[in-house]
């Protein structure tokens, strides 16, 4: 429990989505006090962290549906967090522990319980806090959709980078990563270098829009957009100017 409550702790050092993800999964530990805890730093949590972690492509809807009824209690009653800020005795803390699960009848109606699918992902993402790195690379090789949308996250280049080898991953992962504001160049290197997914049309075009992807490819992924698309990147605010300028010589030549 000590360790669990030390997580709590040290939760506020880190990125929105560990952060949020990692005092969800304490919010519903079998141990009061590590529930209370973990919901005491939910409530508590900056605007700014919770609007990161529900712009982030993993946000699960499980924690987005937590983190909405927690702003509508700060909204409508916020003295009732300030109140659970200072709860000490054992009822009072279990109070605050329901937080996240019903304010009234009404709400309670309108939600849907969390799905076997939302345990389950939740479950594995708890596991890769006590997992190696030896074993999370073999999961990124191996494991199932849940398992790389919580893999390719990590930190360690090994183990995101086993997600883009694993033979299940689909193209619309493989889309979504290259939309994605993913901070990791070797992700992006590792898409670049797969001749399947480089044949898929949206794909080169989210690539030209990626900072992470290296500008030569970028340049040659150019000569096979339509028209329509060269006009926007040529417009572009958004993308590096020698793309967008390369985007207008291109759409010139192919005018003439």
């Amino acid at each position: 429990m000590d360790t669990k409550l030390e997580g709590c702790a040290a939760a506020a050092g880190m990125m929105p989505f560990e952060r949020v993800t990692l005092l969800f999964c304490l919010s519903k530990d079998p141990e009061i006090t590590v529930q209370s805890a973990a919901v005491i730093q939910l409530e508590l949590l900056p605007e700014d962290v919770t609007d990161a972690y529900a712009a982030s492509d993993g946000a699960h809807p499980a924690v987005l549906n937590m983190l909405s009824r927690i702003a509508k209690t700060r909204s409508v009653k916020p003295a009732q967090l300030t109140e659970s800020v200072q709860l000490t005795e054992p009822a009072r803390l279990d109070e605050s522990v329901k937080l996240d699960e019903s304010s009234g009848e009404d709400e309670a109606a309108e939600e849907e319980p969390a799905s076997v699918e939302d345990e389950e992902y939740l479950s594995k993402y708890k596991l890769t806090q006590l997992m190696g790195i030896g074993e999370k690379i073999k999961m990124a090789l191996t494991g199932d959709k849940e398992w790389r949308s919580i893999l390719v996250k990590d930190a360690n280049k090994l183990v995101s980078g086993g997600v883009i080898k694993n033979p299940r991953i689909t193209e619309a992962e493989v889309l979504a990563l290259a939309k994605s504001g993913i901070q990791n160049d070797e992700i992006i290197r590792l898409i670049c270098a797969n001749r399947e997914w480089i044949k898929n049309y949206n794909i080169r075009k989210a690539l030209i829009t990626n900072a992470r992807t290296p500008v030569q490819s970028a340049m040659r992924y150019l000569d096979t957009m339509g028209e329509r698309d060269l006009a926007t990147f040529a417009k572009s605010k958004n993308i590096s100017s020698v793309i967008s300028t390369m985007a207008k010589r291109i759409l010139l030549n192919k005018k003439k």
